[in-house]
């Protein structure tokens, strides 16, 4: 790792690599990029098309009609067995297309994000070295790189000179403020943080401020970014995989149990033995929902279409868009989704702790000269903030030398010129270092900084001010900084602006965090729509909490990660605390770790503070186990955990490499509006695919049982093989309307769920009424041909009204039953409205026409369709009053 090759001094490392300050020469560079080879992560290996389809044969109900379709063909019954593995391939390739789609768009993602550095390099042995560009993928271990703000540091490396350089590490550590580096010569031990070691940079981080250059040390595979983009563990199945697997496997059950009853029953009572083989086959697949991998493709393939045209959100895998509308738990990050990681100047104090302009005076009159004569190549944030906020400053005082923000000292001077022979020294910085430096009364520097931690406590970010006049000082460079030296009283000297005592302190400036423009918007939207939405940050639990309330996110209990957390999840107690160090945001002390409060411990909590890559994943972890449906919302490297540990992974496009990789779903960018548009085309799709499970499940169940009762009472099949399938096609076809349906906007306003119990309840309960409006064909058909002979007997007359009955029962349920726009709306009849019309017109016009007597159909008695007509209306009825029993149980959930 970069961190073994960076022990021992700079000039140790470089020896150690074979290079020098001057860096390589061109043809070192290609030789050690042929050994070493490119600079680039991993690529996940794309399936061939194949691939891709036999991957889909692993749903379970795509693999039970790949072997009915087989079943099918071994007896005989050809055009079952065509229909249902045409059935399969569509299926399998509508998925693969999807897939094949999201891989393109985020192949295309990855090119947006190649890029250049600037390196060291000598056309030959005892050539002066040239600085130029090369792109990042040429890098090799020994060249010498500079850096300046806005730079990604391309590699591991450690830093030779540095000048106020301070990196982002978010992407990698999840900390949002910049962090001090130097070129230090004395490196920590081998066993510290290597994050935390100043002397060290890694691939994944940006300069924010400053300058420097460095030499790599490590490059491509070996970087420790490469070693979070490793092979990804196995993924858990997400909510879309558990819910349908969990009715699947209930259904294939009894489909597997359904032909051997069909023969014994057949063989026992009316002597038929495998001759009845075709209709158990026939029967078995009536009860398949035979359309599911289509319609769940379509629904999906269609939605993910649709967000990438509209919104630029790529779903990488599709069950995921599912899972977005099944999520009641959404995890995010607090920098750069709720706030933009700019802070803006809140108060300036006194210090008494009175608003004051004073100290915000001071602080930018401090900051503008600093820029100008410390040859910074940006202010930085802080800064930023101090010049917007004053305004017009600085330009009427003289600036003489400055000394930019130290991170050891922890400061920033900027000298003035004052009255004659005077000088006037401006000290910003952290508070405990600015009060060390000023001349201060007994208990006077306890006050403030017991007022300095109040106001930190409410989740602002401090800076302390104080001046100071000197006599006139000579301004000169020692070692390239520049030194103010002055002479005091006594004929002592002191160092440069850094080095002021006896300051005079003028009061503190609060800043706090620019709150992203459409999040308060957003979370209410979210609120809205039934999600709970947890900040896990890396940031101060003050930070966090004050966020929130200022964003209107209902705040519960604010907690800081830490061991104890991390051995609660590893025992499975998803309620204990986190830490002992936690408090409730409301002022009340935590239980101690280790207890389990009432309910779900993290039900209440609102934000986790103090989170490590490990404390997201385990979080994300204990919310699955308690029965949520969880999203994670992450863009660097420390997320990848708990980007992989969530039903649905989400990342900006902007987000690292292996964040991309990792995440289901890919944002345009960190917004969470972005996120509110995916969840309703989630749901959307979702309720689309509950709508169609709902009716053809219940449906075919009511068909089945009925197709058994009336094996078992009548002395020949019921149906037909033939017009088994027939029907099934026609139902089939009318079915994928459900893939163009507009769920109604109850649907939408809360998590779209397949809990397998209750909706197997739903269908059992619909599939009853289904079968007892079928088996009252029997009534009807003795009423309307009574006195035409013996009406039950004739085979032909029993399948053309069975055939008519099941197609209109069907399009009823089609359309009482879907989550759809109803017909009380007032609105058009919508693809599933004309849908259902078109399958009853098949099922009153296919008998009387010269299609029916091949199947073995002829045309009904008029009396007939009067008597169908009133058990329909009953059996509508009776559908419509269950259903509004259904929805006022389920409204008082």
């Amino acid at each position: 790792m970069a961190s073994e090759t960076a022990d021992g001094t700079w000039l140790q490392v470089l020896r150690r690599l074979d290079t020098g300050p001057s860096g390589l020469t061109e043809d070192e560079a290609r030789r050690r990029l042929t050994a070493a080879g490119e600079n680039t992560l991993p690529q996940r290996r794309t399936p061939s098309w194949a691939r891709r389809c036999v991957r889909g044969l692993r749903d379970p109900f795509t693999a039970v009609l790949l072997c009915l379709g087989l079943v099918s063909a071994a007896v005989a019954s050809w055009g079952t067995a065509a229909v249902i593995l045409a059935l399969v391939a569509v299926s399998c390739v509508l998925r693969a297309s999807g897939e094949h789609r999201a891989d393109r768009s985020m192949a295309a993602l990855r090119e947006l994000v190649a890029g250049t550095a600037t390196v060291l390099r000598r056309a030959g042995d005892g050539e002066p070295p040239r600085a130029r560009e090369v792109p990042v993928a040429e890098l090799v271990p020994g060249d010498v790189l500079r850096l300046g703000p806005g730079d990604l540091v391309p590699a591991d490396v450690r830093l030779l000179r540095a000048r106020g350089l301070t990196v982002h590490q978010a992407a990698l550590t999840g900390e949002s403020t910049p962090v001090p580096k130097d070129a230090v010569e004395e490196p920590g031990t081998a066993g510290e943080d290597p994050f935390a070691q100043p002397h060290l940079c890694f691939q994944g981080s940006a300069v924010a401020s400053g300058s420097a250059s460095a030499v790599v040390l490590a490059t491509g595979v070996r970087t420790r970014l490469a070693a979070a983009h490793g092979p990804p563990a196995r993924r858990e199945p997400g909510a879309f995989d558990r819910s349908v697997h969990g009715i699947s496997w209930v259904l294939i059950r009894f489909m597997l149990l359904t032909p051997p009853l069909v023969l014994m029953a057949g063989a026992a009572l009316r002597g038929r033995g495998l001759e009845t083989l075709p209709f158990a086959v026939a029967v078995a697949v009536g009860l398949t929902p035979e359309m599911l991998p289509v319609i769940v493709t379509t629904c999906l393939a269609r939605g993910a279409a649709l967000l990438a045209r509209a919104h630029g959100v790529i779903v990488t895998r599709l069950p995921a868009l599912h899972d977005l509308g099944a999520v009641d738990v959404l995890c995010v990050d607090k920098t750069g989704t709720l706030t933009q990681d700019r802070p803006v100047v809140e108060r300036s104090l006194d210090a008494a702790g009175r608003d004051d302009p004073e100290a915000l005076h001071w602080a930018a009159v401090a900051a503008w000269w600093t820029l100008q004569l410390a040859e910074l190549p940006a202010p930085d944030a802080l800064d930023e903030a101090l010049l917007e906020a004053a305004g017009s400053v600085g330009e009427e005082y003289d600036g003489v030398d400055a000394a930019p923000f130290d991170p050891e000292r922890r400061l920033a001077t900027a000298v003035l010129r004052g009255s004659l022979g005077r000088h006037i020294h401006v000290v910003k910085g952290a508070v405990e270092a600015v009060l060390d430096r000023c001349a201060l009364e007994p208990g006077e520097r306890e006050r403030l900084l017991s007022l300095a931690a109040r106001e930190a406590d409410t989740g602002l970010r401090l800076l302390a001010v104080a001046t100071t006049d000197l006599p006139h000082a000579r301004t000169h460079s020692r070692g390239g900084t520049p030194i103010a030296c002055a002479d005091r009283p006594g004929g002592t000297r002191t160092g440069g602006p850094a080095d002021a005592r006896g300051l005079t302190f003028r009061g503190l400036v609060t800043f706090r965090d620019t709150l992203t423009p459409t999040a308060t918007e957003a979370l209410r939207a979210l609120t809205a729509s039934g999600i709970t939405v947890k900040v896990l940050t890396g940031d101060h639990p003050s930070t966090a909490a004050r966020v929130c309330r200022e964003l209107g996110l209902e705040l519960g209990d604010v907690r800081v990660a830490g061991e104890g957390f991390a051995e609660a999840a590893r025992d499975g107690r998803t309620g204990a605390v986190l830490d002992s160090r936690t408090e409730s945001a409301r002022g009340r002390r935590a239980p101690a770790a280790g207890t389990t409060p009432a309910g779900d411990g993290l039900g209440r909590t609102t934000v986790v503070a103090r989170c490590t890559p490990e404390d997201k994943a385990r979080v994300v972890a204990a919310l699955r186990a308690a029965g949520h449906t969880v999203g994670f919302l992450g863009d660097g490297v420390n997320d990848v955990p708990a980007l992989r540990a969530a039903d649905v992974g989400i990342a900006p496009r902007s987000a690292v490499d292996v964040a991309r990789e990792s995440a289901d779903v890919v944002l345009a960018d960190k917004d969470l509006t972005a996120i509110g548009h995916a969840v309703t085309a989630g749901r959307h799709a979702s309720g689309n695919i509950a709508s169609y499970l709902r009716v053809t499940l219940s449906s075919n169940l009511g068909n089945v049982i009925a197709m058994l009762a009336a094996g078992l009472l009548l002395p020949f099949l019921p149906m037909l093989p033939a017009q088994v399938l027939v029907q099934n096609l026609c139902f089939d076809a009318a079915q994928l309307a459900f893939a163009h349906d507009r769920p109604d906007a109850a649907a939408l306003r809360r998590p779209a769920v397949l809990r397998p119990r209750s909706f197997l309840r739903f269908i059992t309960g619909f599939g009853l009424l289904n079968a007892v409006a079928d088996l009252a064909t029997f009534a009807v058909l003795g009423l309307a041909l009574d006195g035409a002979g013996d009406a039950v007997r004739d085979q032909s007359l029993f399948h053309a009204a069975w055939f008519t009955e099941n197609l209109l029962t069907q399009a009823l349920v089609m359309l009482l039953l879907r989550s759809g726009r109803r017909l009380a709306e007032g609105r058009g009849p919508g693809p599933v409205g004309r849908a259902a019309t078109g399958l009853a017109v098949v099922g009153l016009l296919l008998p009387p026409s010269p299609l029916g007597a091949p199947l073995g159909m002829t045309p009904l008695p008029a009396a007939y369709y009067a008597l169908l007509a009133a058990v329909l209306g009953l059996y509508a009825l009776a559908l419509t009053a269950a259903r509004a029993r259904l929805g006022r149980r389920l409204s008082r959930r």
